[in-house]
């Protein structure tokens, strides 16, 4: 009997998925735990997996479209089965383009029945007052890249605009648009085509929830100063003696942020007040420090979590943070690979930021924010200037769950540490 594979909701706050790929093509044999299509949520692109045995006999949604969690978007049975999908593929957003037309209805596969939905093309008119048949990834990568499609010769059927189509062009002039939607155009060089970009599922859901935290969650704000040269130097010594060893020799190299991530948990072991939740009717204090830290990738920034931070070392802190950071990028991130954290630390210092405070990540109760090194005149103990390598960490605080104090002994422990990183090593 042939199966109905739905979009699955793949994290908490996922309402809808795009099929960023099809890995099987209608009617490949597929065994249960075969990988068949990705699917891009609000945080990640996540594999999916078929859960039966048979033959993939319908791709419902066409890769780059989006449906909500639990409409259809493959069958899966026999060879030559027939089959009814239960509900219409439901898409979000809609294709805007009023002139749109419909794809000429497929002929029916041998085993299908003829109920099946079709899948609609996007089109727009060109300037000869032809049709031009495109796919909605495609029109949408041909609005990001500046490509008029006019110009494009499609290779999809019928003359279908696909996405390897818009890929292979080189950028010319900008889609065409109405005379009411037409921006006004300016003497003079532009930095950047203006255009209304579109909103990825990540960034609705990244906007929709710093809303929600910044809102509903009280911050407070607490600076220190770091004077991170003792750090910066036990960094190059150990980079020295092992960047350029093979890692099965031991060999590593360390980031500041892999130093400040180990100084945090051990920071949070001094106050372990400073790792609880705000859970409305009590406060939860954590046993243990699952450390969350920022990774900015195209579409946003997601936060993969250490685990056990507390009882790791700086190596496997570094090893497991390069991991997360190259899964992270490649949107390959599993949902528990970002999710239950009890603190949260982000770092804008490669990009010379020297200073700023995050937004709370709930339901942690602080964020650390960490700027760049900067050189610069301090007086040491005897009252002497000298040049320091001076680092600023902000926190960001919830209220309800800390206060002031908490937070500032936090920073102080942090401080100590940092400035005496040999007690990372223990």
């Amino acid at each position: 009997m042939a199966t109905q594979i739905d979009m699955p909701k793949l994290s908490d706050t996922m309402t809808a998925g795009t099929v960023a790929a099809w890995l099987k093509n209608e009617g490949d044999e597929v065994s249960s735990g075969d990988v068949i299509a990705e699917i891009e949520t609000d945080k990640a692109t996540m594999e999916l997996e078929a859960f039966e045995d048979g033959v993939l006999l319908k791709q419902i949604i066409a890769p780059g479209e989006q449906v909500d969690v639990g409409a259809p978007i493959a069958v899966i049975g026999e060879a030559g089965e027939t089959f009814e999908i239960s509900a219409p593929p439901k898409t979000s957003p809609p294709v805007e383009d009023k002139k749109e037309e419909a794809a000429p209805a497929e002929q029916p596969k041998p085993g299908l029945t003829t109920a099946e939905p079709t899948a609609a093309i996007a089109s727009q008119t060109s300037g000869d007052g032809g049709r031009i048949k495109v796919s909605p990834l495609a029109r949408k990568l041909a609005d990001e890249k500046g490509i008029d499609l006019s110009t494009i010769q499609g290779s999809g059927p019928n003359g279908r605009i696909v996405k390897k189509d818009v890929l292979g062009a080189s950028p010319g002039s900008a889609p065409m648009a109405t005379q009411s939607t037409a921006a006004p155009v300016y003497a003079g060089p532009n930095i950047a085509d203006e255009r209304d970009l579109p909103v990825s599922q990540m960034r609705s859901v990244i906007a929709q929830r710093l809303v929600e935290c910044k809102n509903t969650v009280p911050h407070f704000y607490l600076e220190a100063e770091v004077n991170a040269e003792a750090l910066l130097a036990l960094r190059k010594q150990l980079n020295a003696e092992l960047g350029e060893l093979a890692p099965e020799q031991g060999g590593i190299k360390f980031t500041v942020n892999d130093f400040i991530l180990k100084a945090s948990a051990e920071a949070l072991r001094r106050v372990p007040e400073m790792n609880r939740s705000w859970n409305i009717n009590s406060i939860r204090q954590h046993a243990s420090v699952h450390m969350a830290f920022g990774v900015a990738i195209d579409d946003g920034l997601v936060t993969p979590v250490i685990r056990d931070a507390h009882l790791k070392g700086l190596k496997v802190i570094a090893q497991e943070a390069k991991e997360l950071i190259g899964k992270a990028r490649s949107k390959k991130l599993k949902p528990d690979e970002m999710t239950g954290s009890t603190f949260t630390v982000t770092n804008l210092g490669m990009f010379g930021t020297s200073r700023f405070f995050g937004i709370i990540n709930p339901p942690n109760a602080g964020i650390l924010s960490v700027g760049a090194t900067i050189a610069r005149p301090i007086i040491d103990d005897k009252g002497e200037v000298q040049v320091g390598q001076m680092m600023s960490i902000g926190l960001s605080g919830d209220h309800r769950a800390i206060d002031g104090a908490v937070g500032a002994r936090y920073l102080q422990a942090l401080k100590s540490i940092l400035e005496t990183p040999a007690l990372i090593l223990i």
